[in-house]
């Protein structure tokens, strides 16, 4: 597609803000209906846990209007707290009716580095990280506290009838001690539920100060959603735009954590694939070999667009390039102990690594002097099943459907024009020519023992006339239908 069929309507600038990053929270009200809102509502109590990062507000209720029913507010509040209320335990309504409905916060979600709030001021768009998003959700603490009443009531009754005055009869109790904890059940213990419930009923009750939001406090407290925002000395809002200059890698570490993004990918990335947040942190030998390895053949020019680091020089690239691949015409492909490590085997065969490196070796090795190859041939050389052939093809080859036969995957690349590329290209070639030898004499070895056994064939099959037909058995054009006649 065209750029003129995609205009760019409007560019907008995006900022990020950290004055609040550690204390902003979202709250959602998953319960509310769309009609109602707590915009306006009064806050009569409001309560955090910064540990647990738990929060508890009470709006009021408006307990004169038509749609309040009082009787029933005031068999709630009675229900709760008692006939006679004791003086030392907090009252659940002081007002004597259900005057207050509180709401308690859960965490839906516990990663909350994907989130921001944004701000929209001037044309550019302020965003700040936020430190947790919450559900409040209406409580019935007043049924709870009924309910312990009541089954308190109950029991002291039964104790003032005598029901409970027998003697409690004798009851064996058995000592059990306590075993030492290593670091592994220590940890386990610490994420269990009930673990963490009595962490959080432990933890008490802060109280809060809840401004309302036309106030002049929640205004200023808004406006540190704008990045590069602090108060000056006259309580007025100063920009400091020296926070804003950072280059623009700088500005991208800053939005994402590495060390997060890296955690999730590697999840999701299969086994022996690196992303390239770890890509750039290796030493450049190891980019070399995650670079080859992934790209099969690869030519220089496109290694040095792959690497992280494009300032890298092209003669430390070169001096490094033949500890971890090999030059075949033209064209970069790792070496074949990086594909198959020690003591591993082929996934469909089951193969040695050591049988998978000498065949796919001669398989480069033969890629130097042609440019097409048979896989039977290379079977029959290499000794391998045939599936295994085709996958080390695969590898660093393509089918060509015309007369099947198998070229490199990208055409050969003679054009050197550095004296550095040129003295690389050298050694390659002499690191091959010294290692022909071995390879002829794989090939040998791989026809010996089949000529061998047409000999031995050959032999035994010819014979002296058959009597009954006068025709000999051997190598003459009429063998098979001779030997059809003597089986007769």
């Amino acid at each position: 597609m065209e750029d003129e069929d995609d205009p760019i309507v409007e560019e907008i600038p995006v900022h990020l803000s950290k004055l609040l990053s550690e204390h902003l929270y979202v709250l959602q009200y998953p319960v509310k209906s769309s009609s109602s809102s707590f915009d306006d509502g009064r806050v009569v109590n409001c309560c955090v846990k910064p540990i647990n990062q738990q929060i508890k507000v009470d709006f009021a209720l408006d307990t004169a209007s038509s749609n309040y029913d009082a009787f029933k507010g005031e068999q709630f509040a009675l229900a709760a707290d008692g006939k006679q209320r004791d003086k030392s335990q907090k009252l659940t309504f002081r007002s004597g009716t259900m005057d207050k409905q509180s709401f308690l916060s859960t965490k839906p979600i516990e990663d909350v580095s994907r989130y921001l709030v944004c701000a929209m001021q001037d044309g550019e768009v302020h965003a700040t990280p936020l430190k947790g998003i919450v559900s409040m959700r209406q409580m019935f603490s007043y049924f709870d506290k009924q309910d312990k009443r009541t089954k308190a009531e109950q029991k002291a009754e039964q104790d003032a009838d005598g029901v409970g005055a027998e003697d409690e009869e004798l009851t064996q109790v058995t000592v059990k001690f306590a075993r030492t904890e290593n670091e592994k059940v220590r940890k386990a213990r610490e994420k269990s539920f009930n673990y963490l419930s009595k962490m959080e009923a432990e933890e008490p009750w802060c109280e809060a100060f809840w401004h309302e939001k036309q106030s002049a406090t929640a205004n200023l407290e808004r406006q540190k959603l704008i990045s590069g925002s602090s108060v000056g000395g006259s309580g007025r809002m100063e920009v400091d735009s020296a926070a804003l200059n950072v280059r623009p890698m700088e500005y991208m570490d800053m939005l994402i954590s590495k060390e997060k993004t890296d955690r999730n990918i590697d999840s999701l990335l299969p086994s022996r694939v690196v992303c390239l947040h770890k890509l750039k942190q290796l030493p450049l030998l190891d980019q070399l070999k995650v670079i080859l390895t992934d790209a099969k053949v690869i030519t220089f020019q496109q290694i040095l667009d792959l690497l992280p680091d494009r300032m890298n020089p092209a003669e430390k690239v070169l001096r490094l390039l033949p500890q971890v691949g090999w030059l075949i015409r033209g064209n970069w492909v790792v070496q074949s102990e990086y594909v198959y490590l020690d003591g591993s085997v082929s996934g469909t065969n089951g193969v040695l690594a050591e049988q998978m490196r000498k065949a796919r070796d001669y398989i480069l090795y033969r890629f130097t002097k042609c440019d097409k190859l048979e896989r039977h041939q290379l079977g029959i050389i290499t000794q391998l099943p045939t599936d295994e052939i085709r996958d080390i093809l695969l590898s660093v080859a393509k089918l060509n459907t015309s007369d099947r036969t198998w070229s490199l995957l990208l055409p050969p690349n003679e054009c050197f024009q550095g004296v550095d590329e040129q003295e690389i290209s050298e050694r390659q070639r002499a690191f091959w020519q010294a290692r022909a030898d071995k390879f002829t004499e794989m090939e040998r070895n791989s026809t010996t023992p089949t000529s061998k056994r047409i000999r031995k064939r050959s032999t035994r099959d010819s014979g002296p006339t058959t009597p009954s037909t006068g025709a000999s058995i051997g190598n003459s054009p009429n063998t098979a239908h001779s030997r059809q006649l003597s089986n007769g």
